[in-house]
């Protein structure tokens, strides 16, 4: 008889969707969102709707394999559980005898949103070992940093709220394509007569169906932000009364901004003036007004800096104290559990120096493996993640991982190119097959879910494996026996209003809960009355650091560069997939390989939709298919990301073009500051 069981979708998503799987004799068969929880409501993304084909897909890794050709060949042997643990235990007991233990560098990030599969057992383990540390920057950090400079603290207006909002705001922020589950509350406000703006250099699904698009030059909403604050304290806009209990220095925020006025920011952003000016008073008069500000716009060299400015807006305005107002970015800071009682960081042994393990940027993966000393990298072990696709400076990148002196140990589901490189592959398990509890950073609901699957094969899940590991490794500290509920009862034990009280029993018997971030019933407005995260709890408006500089790498930066390479790439998430995560599906592989382009920038380039075109500048080359399709505005190319780069034609995937420079705070990759050329193949 068909059977339904409880999972989490644990994909890098905002919506971190409650499943219901279908089992028919063990087998799942179906997929579907679960209708009690408020925020999947019944319904799927493309992607995960059709996840079970990754489930059962015969491509699947199912067994330990040990390299038997050259790196980056991906020839691989069968070998026993036993016999691939001890080649990675020795390997790394080696490294830390000939160079220290800070010579071993994990690399991991977001495969899965699960806390104890992907910041669980493997911090524990790599503490104990004295490896590096690794600073997580590959997607969040400039924005972290953007945001807790103008708060104090990240906390987001709900999505539940969007429903009442009378004007909704998409900057940098694909809803309808990467956020789907926000769609139905923008939808509800649509009904009730609210207008939904996007802001974005790409005619997204979301800016397709919006009331307006307005593109915007890739790296330039920091001076978009002030030239709507420029009109809104220019012309008095701001709620005065709001902004005199709750903030600081607006004064020297409104000379700062005196400077940017909708003619100069025009020219900044290709924004026309007139629409500037009528985009701030829209903004600063209709009430409540929410702005989807998302992470995208971070991904520029001044990204950190705009996203605290537009976090400026809904302060000015005194949006933050009606329902259906403030701004959303991430919701993740909410979930006050113990992370220090799940990852122990107190079992950090200390360098060879003396110090704390030093911490390396993922960001600057390719330099890490190749100039990195004191000491040099020797070991690396990946999971949750596929730098050999994802890392920007690809070439770098690979060029440290076909290193004969690098040992690398690859915890994968599929043969990525990453896996490639490895000297030993791991299987592990999918989110349908272990145990953990998930976070969100779209909502406030905390979840937990149980095998819900038979793991296939000898695949095992990270939590087991890093287990297993330590004990290879002779660490025989407690921690490393303790089971799945053992962690997640550590990570509950937090003394934080918005987490205390709530149980494993809880998880296990609601599936769901949301966090305490509110009382029932009412909604959560966490500057409605001030609160910003500041001793004083009020927001400084000093525009410290906030000029804008246009990118080097953009058409307003370096002009030299600019000659050579005239295009602005946008590399931006893919509606259909996940970064690389779905690389294996030929419709995902399809979808990454287009490059869409502006008529204007084609015809003089004599390409059409469906020609091969070489996408290139100094750092590389990639080949992909031409789409002439009108969703970019003109000198901005695009391409839909992440493709494998071992399907390219010429094995080289978009982040080949994408540098190694870094945004203005957090550390983060420029992944949207790119010039490049484009010509048609064979001409």
């Amino acid at each position: 008889m068909p059977e339904m069981r409880h999972s989490v979708c644990a994909l890098d998503c905002p919506d971190c969707c409650s499943l219901l799987v279908q089992v028919e004799d063990g087998h799942g068969v179906k997929l579907k969102g679960d209708p009690t929880h408020p925020i999947t409501q019944g319904f799927l993304c493309r992607k995960v709707t059709d996840y079970l084909e990754r489930e059962y897909n015969p491509a699947r890794l199912l067994y330990p394999m040990k390299r038997v050709g050259a790196k980056g060949e991906g020839r691989f042997a069968r070998v026993s559980w036993d016999e691939a643990l001890d080649v990675i235990a020795e390997n790394l007991q080696r490294v830390a005898r000939e160079h220290g233990t800070e010579a071993v560098l994990p690399y991991s990030y977001a495969g899965t949103m699960g806390f104890l599969n992907g910041a669980g057992m493997d911090r524990r383990f790599f503490h104990r070992l004295g490896a590096s540390r690794l600073d997580r920057t590959i997607c969040s950090s400039a924005g972290m940093v953007g945001m807790n400079e103008a708060l104090g603290v990240r906390y987001s207006t709900e999505p539940e709220q969007f429903r009442h909002s009378k004007l909704i705001i998409a900057w940098g922020g694909n809803i309808h394509g990467t956020n789907v589950h926000l769609w139905p509350f923008v939808q509800d406000a649509r009904r009730n007569e609210a207008k939904l703006y996007v802001i974005d250099p790409v005619k997204t699904r979301t800016g397709a169906v919006a009331d307006k698009w307005f593109p915007i030059y890739p790296g330039t909403d920091l001076a978009l932000a002030l030239g709507m604050m420029h009109v809104i304290l220019g012309e008095r806009l701001e709620d005065a009364e709001y902004v005199a209990a709750h903030t600081r220095n607006v004064d020297e925020l409104r000379r700062h901004v005196a400077g940017y006025t909708p003619q100069r920011v025009a020219g900044l952003t290709g924004i026309a003036a007139e629409d500037i000016v009528s985009l701030a008073r829209e903004y600063a008069t209709t009430r409540p007004a929410a702005i989807r500000l998302n992470y995208g716009v971070q991904r520029s060299e001044r990204g950190g800096r705009a996203i605290r400015s537009v976090a400026y807006l809904p302060v000015l305005t005194g949006s933050w104290k009606e329902v259906g107002g403030g701004l959303q970015l991430s919701t993740s800071q909410g979930f006050h559990v113990n992370r220090a009682a799940l990852e122990m960081p107190q079992l950090q042994q200390r360098s060879a120096l003396g110090r704390e393990a030093r911490m390396l940027n993922m960001s600057e993966f390719g330099r890490l493996l190749n100039e990195t000393n004191d000491p040099k990298v020797h070991a690396v072990v990946v999971y949750n993640s596929n730098p050999a696709a994802i890392a920007p400076d690809q070439g770098a990148v690979k060029r440290g991982l076909r290193r004969e002196d690098l040992f690398m140990a690859v915890l994968e589901q599929f043969q990525t190119d990453t896996a490639d490189y490895a000297d030993v592959v791991l299987p592990v398990t999918t989110f349908l097959e272990h145990t953990d509890m998930y976070l969100a950073y779209g909502h406030y609901y905390m979840q937990m879910a149980r095998p819900a699957l038979a793991a296939p094969g000898e695949c095992k899940s990270n939590v087991e494996i890093f287990r297993l590991l330590a004990k290879r490794m002779g660490f025989t500290d407690p921690c490393f026996d303790d089971s799945d509920d053992d962690l997640m009862r550590a990570l509950l034990a937090s003394e934080h209003p918005f987490v205390k009280g709530i149980t494993l029993e809880q998880l296990e018997r609601e599936r769901f809960v949301r966090l305490h971030v509110s009382p029932p019933g009412t909604p959560f407005q966490p500057f409605a009355n001030g609160g910003f995260g500041t001793a004083d709890g009020k927001c400084d408006l000093a525009p410290v650091n906030l000029d804008y500089v246009p990118p080097v790498e953009s058409r307003l930066g370096d002009r030299d560069l600019l000659r050579q390479f005239p295009l602005e790439l946008m590399c931006s998430k893919n509606d259909n997939s996940m970064n690389s995560t779905f690389g294996h599906r030929d419709s995902t592989d399809a979808e990454t390989a287009e490059l869409w382009m502006h008529s204007t920038d084609a015809m003089p380039r004599k390409i059409g939709s469906g020609d091969a075109v070489r996408v290139y500048n100094s750092r590389g080359s990639v080949i992909m298919k031409a789409q002439v399709n009108g969703g970019v505005m003109e000198g901005v190319v695009r391409a839909p990301s992440v493709r494998w780069p071992k399907r390219s034609p010429n094995g080289q995937g978009i982040n080949t073009l994408v540098g190694p420079r870094l945004t203005d705070v957090g550390g983060g990759p420029t992944f949207f500051s790119c010039l490049v050329e484009v010509e048609k193949c064979g001409d």
